[in-house]
């Protein structure tokens, strides 16, 4: 195994973590700032006024994204596996 080939792993490791977990704190993000609009506009400063939304508006992201996360996940597992007599230096 080379060190290209090491690198270009982890780029593409790394490439995948942040597509599987953009969904989710994208969404975090977005409703987060919403939620600090809302109580900067009406100063309320209620800690679970953050906090319940941003929890129901990432299970929701996370039921509507589960399943290509899931298929993305394999998709790169069985590439990985398809690789790995390459990998190990065997052809």
């Amino acid at each position: 195994m080379t060190d290209t080939q090491v690198t270009e792993l982890a780029l593409q490791t790394m490439m995948l973590a942040a597509k599987v977990a953009a969904p989710v704190l994208l969404t975090a993000l977005l409703v987060g700032f919403l939620i600090s609009l809302f109580q900067a506009a009406t100063q309320i400063q209620e800690q679970t006024l953050s906090f319940v939304p941003k929890m129901i508006a990432v299970a929701i992201a996370l039921l509507v994204s589960g399943n290509w996360v899931l298929s993305e996940l394999v998709s790169f597992t069985q590439s990985l596996f398809d690789m790995l007599p390459t990998l190990l230096g065997r052809t």
